[in-house]
């Protein structure tokens, strides 16, 4: 079973983050702060789900070196998507995309797919 961190603080997002990893047969962690990112990453999860428009989600990024990052925002936030991918993640999407390809992400957590995140 693959495993997935997420800092997905807004209810209604983390319950379908949670649904969709429910679905792929994932296990989900779900931190409460930014913060929380590096201690819960030190048993490096499969996938790393970070809801970039949230103060420190960008600083917390430095702190998951060498985990699959992805995250969301808003697209008309070009700033924010710069920070973050200057920042290290290692997939930056607009909000509508992530969560219209969430169920993919989370079914290339190992399978044949899973380096092409």
């Amino acid at each position: 079973m693959g495993r997935v961190l997420a800092f997905v603080p807004d209810l209604m997002d983390r319950s379908r983050v949670a649904a969709a990893a429910h679905a792929a047969g994932i296990q989900t962690e779900h931190v409460a702060s930014p913060g929380q990112l590096a201690s819960a990453a030190q048993d490096p999860p499969d996938l790393v789900l970070v809801d970039l428009s949230r103060p420190g989600a960008v600083e917390a990024l430095g702190a998951l070196v060498g985990c699959r990052t992805v995250g969301f925002a808003s697209h008309v936030d070009r700033d924010l998507i710069a920070r973050a991918r200057a920042a290290g993640c290692g997939r930056v999407l607009s909000r509508s995309a992530f969560f219209g390809r969430l169920g993919g992400l989370l079914g290339e957590i190992g399978g044949e797919g899973a380096g092409a995140l």
